[in-house]
């Protein structure tokens, strides 16, 4: 699907989808979870469908009751042999630790752009606990057999955190107690939605303040939960900026106080001069002057494409860190932004390690790619708000795969 945008203002009132990381993870521990577990405002976007399948694959009875309220009757007892992904990177890493909990092989396997993303880092730690595996040289498909053994483990935190994730979520399902060991941990406030989620499901993660350590105590596992999934901040963060950039929109359902990375896209905004009024259920912001900034992302990676639209309508040049999270996303989002960014006249530098430095300036129309990242799609619908000629975004259906109605939304808020 090609979508072209002309400039206009914004303006108007919406709520976002709810949190895709909160969504996905109690799927998971609802599969986890004897009796019957009520999950309320949930998004039916493609990640969430992609751990919907899983859930079901693996045991789980489901059961929609309106548009937005999922039933689920959980038990692990695995319905086949192989574990249907998509291209859902935290459904791959959070379901793979969670099927080693099973005594039979279960061959876990995506597609498009997950299948070039790395997953060795799950190995060493699976074998520590016992699971024998057979993998596709640090990739997808790859096969376990658990049940996983031991008090112990180690795991290298530096690549993502969505693998720690399962493996928390997984081995708090058992009765034993397990402390868990993460060398240099990233992305950690998913580490705290991962730790939230579980508390809600009646069982506690205990972790020291730099989460280097994870200490699941002796216990009876989950509990069935009636649990409401809050409002996205990912796609939240995306109105955010454009109302700084084109006007004025008011986001509902969010908490400031909420565990997501995403938050910080508030700092952003603040530091760039946007007028942002923050509620205790809603955030307002308004197009003001905006100005250079700095600001390092490196725990909050899915925020640098609308922080490179903000970025690009701020005079001078924004520095925005982080930039090694970028590789192993939907695209290299790094070098995607670089090159997009450009066909629209904006320059991105990437010649600095871990850094991005966006040099504000005009948008010019013209045709550019969403290189099947819905991120991408969403950061440059934004910054042709502001252009001087009508922009062109190819493959923006793309945006399926976490805000299905995302450009119906943008045409609803567009002055006329």
């Amino acid at each position: 699907m090609d979508t072209t945008l002309s400039a206009s203002e914004i303006r108007g009132t919406l709520t976002p989808p709810c949190s895709k990381s909160y969504a996905q993870r109690a799927l998971a521990v609802s599969l986890l979870c004897p009796g019957r577990t009520v999950l309320r405002n949930l998004e039916f976007c493609d990640d969430t469908l992609a751990a919907m399948r899983c859930i079901e694959t693996l045991g789980a009875s489901l059961r929609r009751t309106d548009a937005s309220t999922l039933e689920i009757d959980g038990g692990l007892n695995p319905r086949s042999d192989r574990l249907r992904v998509g291209e859902s990177g935290l459904s791959a890493r959070l379901f793979t630790p969670i099927a080693a909990l099973c005594d039979r092989p279960v061959v876990i396997d995506g597609e498009g752009t997950l299948l070039k993303r790395p997953m060795s880092m799950m190995f060493p730690p699976l074998e520590e606990l016992g699971v024998r595996l057979r993998d596709g040289g640090g990739y997808l498909p790859i096969a376990v057999c658990g049940p996983m053994r031991g008090r112990e483990v180690h795991v290298d935190g530096s690549v993502s955190s969505q693998f720690i994730t399962g493996l928390l979520l997984a081995l708090a399902s058992r009765s034993e107690e397990m402390t868990v060991r993460v060398a240099d941990p990233v992305s950690t406030p998913y580490l705290d939605i991962t730790v939230d989620t579980a508390r809600r499901f009646g069982r506690e993660i205990l972790h020291r303040e730099d989460y280097t350590e994870f200490y699941i105590p002796a216990g009876a596992g989950y509990r069935p939960a009636d649990f409401a999934i809050e409002g996205d901040w990912s796609a939240a963060a995306a109105w955010l900026v454009g109302g700084a950039l084109a006007g004025e929109i008011r986001v509902e359902n969010l908490s400031c106080l909420s565990k997501q990375a995403d938050t910080s896209v508030c700092r952003a905004l603040e530091r760039a001069g946007a007028a942002l009024i923050c509620e205790e259920r809603a955030v307002t912001v308004r197009r003001r002057p905006l100005r250079a900034f700095r600001f390092d992302a490196t725990h909050c990676p899915d925020l640098f494409p609308v922080l490179v639209a903000l970025a690009a309508a701020a005079e001078g040049t924004s520095e925005i860190t982080g930039t090694s999270r970028l590789k192993y996303k939907e695209s290299d989002r790094a070098e995607t932004l670089q090159e997009e960014y450009a066909r629209l006249g904006i320059g991105i530098d990437l010649s600095e390690p871990d850094r991005m430095i966006v040099r504000g300036g005009p948008i010019r129309g013209g045709v550019c790619s969403a290189r099947g990242d819905h991120r991408i799609a969403m950061s440059l619908a934004l910054s042709a708000l502001r252009s001087e000629a009508p922009v062109t975004i190819t493959g923006a259906e793309c945006v399926r795969k976490s805000y299905p109605s995302f450009f119906e939304d943008l045409e609803n808020l567009r002055t006329r």
